[in-house]
């Protein structure tokens, strides 16, 4: 809701400095824009540690449940 609140308020103070209509327009656009790249940046800001998580998870999981790397050795070595 603040937002669009934001987004009227830009909207009206352009139009009441007297910038054109493509202009507003083309303003909204690129604030539309940077709001939407800055919400993703902060939204990655704050899933980083959960991702660095399942990250370490997975790491620790592959090192545990490591195959033996010498049973698929000793099996391929009489197919041919």
């Amino acid at each position: 809701m603040l937002e669009l609140l934001f987004v009227v308020a830009f909207f009206l103070v352009l139009l009441g400095t007297g910038v054109s209509l493509f202009g507003i327009l083309a303003a909204l656009i690129l604030a539309s824009v940077v709001m939407m790249l800055g919400g993703l940046f902060a939204l990655f800001i704050q899933m980083l540690p959960w991702l660095l998580l399942a990250v370490v998870v997975v790491w620790i999981v592959r090192a545990i449940k490591r195959p033996d790397s010498t049973r698929y050795y000793k099996k391929r070595r009489w197919r041919y």
